[in-house]
């Protein structure tokens, strides 16, 4: 394993990929904020961590555009030197019943978290080192199968299909594939467009009793790309309080 173990965080600047990017930094990772609208945001995150002594670059990407991969994924290298983990956490979300649904924000929603998913994962299949981690990030409702969901969780059970199927095409090259799969957390994506009520009654659903939060997640995503971690491999790991 390299002594310096540098990151690449898809959907880095604002949400539960902020927090993984951050928690990353406080562990010792270089790490490259990938982003794709929000410049301002991804940079608030980098000057987040280096205020802090860590090491940190933006790097504008649209995760289902292979070239730009293959470009943010160039820039890390040069910049820190090799990639040892990758996490794809850049997603889009869409509620609406089957039956409503609106097939063009099927395809975007496709776009973003199937094809997204296969392009980074590809990607990091490529170029992490050996004893590194690359790791997805799926959704609990694959499990729970809330109605409305029906688009986003079919999109990130592609993430978990896929998930133990890379981890076995990588064998013999000491590298890791698992994915996180978070519960109700209250980032801004999950509460927009949530009443009070709707949000008291799935924080209620844990047996713990509360949303999850974006460091709850990240500390899960930090361990499975530690050292302390590697001997989880193939996994989802629901993180989500005990809902199921």
């Amino acid at each position: 394993m390299s002594d310096q173990r540098v990151a690449v965080v898809s959907g880095g600047s604002r949400g539960i990929g902020k927090a993984i990017a951050v928690a990353l930094a406080e562990r010792g990772h270089p790490v490259a904020v990938g982003f794709q609208g929000s410049a301002s945001a991804a940079a608030q995150v980098v000057e987040q961590i280096t205020a802090s002594g860590g090491r940190a670059i933006p790097v504008q990407a649209d995760v289902a555009d292979e070239n730009a991969i293959a470009a943010m994924f160039d820039t890390v290298e040069k910049t820190f030197g090799g990639v040892d983990v990758a996490v794809n956490s850049a997603g889009r979300m869409s509620q609406s019943p089957i039956a409503d649904l609106d097939l063009d924000d099927l395809d975007a929603l496709h776009r973003t978290n199937i094809r997204g998913a296969f392009v980074m994962a590809r990607e990091a299949a490529r170029r992490v080192r050996a004893g590194g981690a690359i790791i997805g990030l799926s959704t609990s409702v694959v499990g729970l199968q809330f109605p409305g969901y029906g688009a986003y969780a079919a999109s990130k059970g592609a993430v978990e299909a896929m998930t133990l199927v890379l981890a076995r095409e990588l064998r013999g090259r000491d590298i890791t594939v698992n994915a996180v799969a978070p519960g109700p957390t209250a980032t801004d994506l999950f509460l927009e467009g949530k009443d009070e009520a709707t949000i008291e009654r799935l924080a209620k659903q844990p047996p713990l009793e509360r949303l999850g939060t974006p460091e709850d997640i990240a500390e899960v995503v930090a361990f499975l790309a530690s050292p302390a971690g590697h001997w989880v491999n193939g996994q989802v790991v629901r993180v989500n309080g005990g809902i199921i």
